[in-house]
């Protein structure tokens, strides 16, 4: 598992005060034409479809193709949870990668761990409200396996990323209203950040796009390491020039 955080530098003002620094035009002229010929040169494929995921890529600026994988889920297994997410993501992205294509696939899997305890997609309502009330006034992780592949070069890159959530003491009302919508057999954890149960979470300590199932800041970071800046997924629309 990657390790996530760590302490960060202090912030410095870049020029000294009273001192005027020009930039050079030329070049910033050069590397702005650069980035801009190159954007929208990369085709994104989701391998998974999932709402949420496609929503957050598109409102990040990815125009991605969705392509389901079709992976038996349940016959995978990991000895723990971040394990498991991170296994489940490279065979939807693996399963999806078609070698010698031209377009960078991602994979992810999403699960709630509560002290040991696995809380991926509740089968039933009854099963989602049953999580539903032990989770109250609980903290747990959400994981999110993430793997990406370069059908271009067949290269690959994985990483799981944790977020803490921290639940709010909910009411068997709110419980039943929430149920009844169909959401929480939809979500991992029967919860989501961008959706109906918003409201019953008090708050995360990590990144929250990781809790609705992709952390953009990962997907940037695998990117690089597979040597494709993220302005290159960016889709054609965003274009401005």
């Amino acid at each position: 598992m990657r390790p996530l955080g760590g302490d960060r530098p202090a912030c410095r003002r870049p020029y000294a005060v009273g001192v005027t620094v020009r930039p050079e035009p030329a070049v910033r002229a050069d590397a702005a034409a650069h980035v801009l010929a190159r954007r929208g040169g990369r085709t994104l494929v989701l391998a998974s479809g999932s709402p949420a995921r496609l929503r957050l890529l598109r409102d990040a600026g990815f125009a991605p193709k969705v392509v389901v994988s079709g992976v038996d889920e349940e016959a995978v297994d990991a000895s723990d949870t971040a394990s498991l997410v991170l296994a489940l993501a490279e065979r939807k992205a693996l399963a999806v990668a078609r070698p010698g294509g031209g377009a960078v696939v991602v994979g992810c899997d999403s699960m709630l761990d509560v002290g040991g305890r696995r809380f991926g997609k509740p089968r039933t309502d009854e099963e989602a409200l049953h999580w539903l009330r032990d989770l109250r006034g609980c903290s747990g992780v959400l994981y999110t396996g993430h793997c990406l592949v370069d059908e271009a070069t067949g290269r690959s890159v994985s990483a799981v990323e944790g977020t803490t959530v921290r639940f709010a003491q909910t009411s068997e009302d709110e419980l039943a209203a929430y149920v009844s919508t169909g959401e929480a057999t939809a979500v991992a954890g029967a919860f989501t950040l961008d959706g109906r149960s918003a409201p019953f979470v008090d708050g995360v300590e990590g990144n929250p796009s990781n809790v609705i199932g992709l952390s953009l800041p990962l997907l940037r970071t695998l990117l690089g390491e597979l040597g494709i800046a993220v302005y290159d997924l960016w889709s054609e629309a965003d274009r401005h020039g």
